[in-house]
């Protein structure tokens, strides 16, 4: 996959793509909805995806809540795993955010990445102050040059597939709803960096990822699978993982640990993809070691049962 970050400086290779465009935070289904079209209506044209970095929430509000279910490195992992094949991953900046619906239809699809189909949902919004609808673009394609296809929304029991429901759901402890809505598990990516060792010395030696930036699903402890994406001890892996502040040793930074069953290797600096499978309950604060040890012992029992049935 081919990553293009600047529309006005696009290769001959790069251009006459078919895209969707969209911030793909999650990459969910209604996202691979998006994806799967643009792959059946031009099939002759590279499979793309057009989106933004930051995100232009993050943008326009740089102090709030961090909200983002994945970082753009998992994203262009995920959007990569679909078979796109050119991530226009544009740098959202002021000049960006100041382009009419039409400037941004002329400017950056047809001119500068020469696109020559778009694909997006019926919600679709662009331009300054989100004036532009999807119909706009439609219009502006025909008079442009360039297809667009309108899709319509996603729904999962009701309720239409969005990020924000899936962050309701992680939230509330809910991994497998955001599952059904995402087409796969909830994964957090980052590299295992160093951290207190208490752990190993509990018997249970974790590989600690940080959250920072990214929407924290509900603190507590979970069933999970990992996979080490590079370094000697490549592969899949069952294990529990705790997320949260671990109020036991007093910590204040968010991160999750994870403890991978039946592994023994060093993991420092690897990358890991950590998939929630299930809640298995809410963060505790511990009277001894002794109990807490026994509830980990309790939890990996619980957690080897569960991914087991998977």
């Amino acid at each position: 996959m081919r990553i293009i970050r600047d529309y006005q400086f696009v290769e001959a290779q790069d251009r006459g793509a078919c895209a969707a465009i969209g911030n793909f935070d999650g990459v969910h289904l209604g996202h691979q909805a998006l994806i799967d079209i643009a792959r059946k209506v031009a099939p002759g044209a590279p499979l793309g995806v057009l989106t933004f970095e930051p995100h232009p929430r993050s943008y326009f509000a740089p102090d709030s809540p961090p909200f983002r279910l994945m970082d753009a490195r998992a994203r262009a992992h995920r959007l990569e795993k679909l078979g796109v094949e050119r991530l226009y991953q544009l740098n959202f900046n002021a000049a960006l955010a100041g382009l009419t619906p039409e400037d941004f239809a002329r400017i950056v699809i047809s001119e500068g990445l020469g696109l020559s189909h778009v694909i997006v949902g019926r919600d679709f919004r662009f331009g300054k102050d989100r004036a532009g609808a999807a119909e706009d673009l439609e219009r502006f394609g025909a008079e442009m040059g360039f297809g667009v296809t309108i899709a319509p929304l996603v729904e999962d029991t009701g309720v239409t597939v969005s990020s924000t429901a899936i962050r309701e759901a992680l939230a509330e402890g809910r991994p497998r709803d955001a599952a059904r809505m995402l087409g796969h598990w909830h994964r957090i990516e980052g590299t295992v960096i160093g951290g207190e060792q208490k752990g190993r010395e509990l018997g249970y030696p974790t590989a600690n990822i940080s959250i920072e930036g990214l929407h924290a699903p509900a603190s507590g402890v979970y069933a999970v699978l990992v996979d080490v994406l590079d370094g000697p001890n490549t592969g899949s892996y069952h294990g529990a993982a705790s997320l949260g502040l671990h109020p036991m040793f007093g910590r204040d930074v968010p991160n999750l640990e994870s403890f991978l069953f039946d592994f023994s290797a060093d993991l420092y600096g690897a990358t890991l993809s950590v998939g929630l499978v299930e809640f298995l309950r809410p963060e505790t604060r511990f009277d001894g070691l002794d109990a807490l040890i026994a509830q980990m012992d309790a939890d990996c029992a619980r957690a080897r049962q569960i991914l087991a049935a998977l």
